[in-house]
């Protein structure tokens, strides 16, 4: 005949509820998280987590509506007064022209100020900030902190800030770590 098994000592049951108690709480918690990091209150930060760990792009449409990368001049570090080198391109095109992100991002700021005038920065793919100068308007639907797309209408093409004895025309920058990228190469990439 079987003897009947021996209850655990009264401390060991106790750890195991408590075990199982950290394990059903743990599990809440991380559906909770799970729920919460698509809610779109945290579209934000979870954009922002994502770019970080995207790689910058190898390719990028022209910004201009209407412009193809052989009509952009290859401008990127000509002098620029005594001081300085353009750290960008100009894209020239009627004042007014659409302007559009080339990257999903983060729009980091929208100000008027210094060289560039009216401006929109974004942060794109690989932590790189995409600079959008010399608008002549931004786009009444775009704010500080959104989340945009491709395609996503930033402004139209103007002469702001240092630009206004030349032709309306899009000065686009792209920062990297390391500073000024020249961002002709990755739109003729794009062909």
């Amino acid at each position: 005949m079987a003897t009947p098994a021996k209850p655990l000592p009264r401390s060991i049951a106790a750890r195991l509820a408590r075990l199982l108690l950290a394990a059903v709480l743990a599990g809440i918690l991380f559906a909770l998280a799970a729920w919460a990091w698509r809610q779109p209150f945290l579209e934000r930060p979870r954009a922002l987590w994502e770019l970080s760990r995207m790689p910058p792009p190898s390719s990028l449409p022209v910004p201009v509506q209407g412009v193809a990368p052989g009509q952009i001049a290859a401008t990127f570090g000509a002098p620029r007064g005594a001081d300085r080198e353009h750290a960008g391109i100009d894209i020239f095109a009627a004042r007014g022209t659409p302007v559009s992100s080339t990257t999903r991002g983060v729009v980091l700021s929208i100000r008027e100020r210094g060289l560039g005038g009216r401006q929109v920065w974004v942060l794109g793919p690989a932590g790189e900030r995409h600079y959008y100068a010399h608008l002549d308007d931004w786009s009444p639907a775009l704010a500080e902190g959104d989340v945009i797309l491709p395609g996503t209408r930033i402004g139209t093409v103007g002469n702001t800030g240092n630009a206004r004895t030349t032709p309306p025309h899009l000065h686009y920058g792209i920062y990297g770590e390391d500073g000024a990228l020249d961002p002709l190469p990755r739109m003729r990439a794009a062909r």
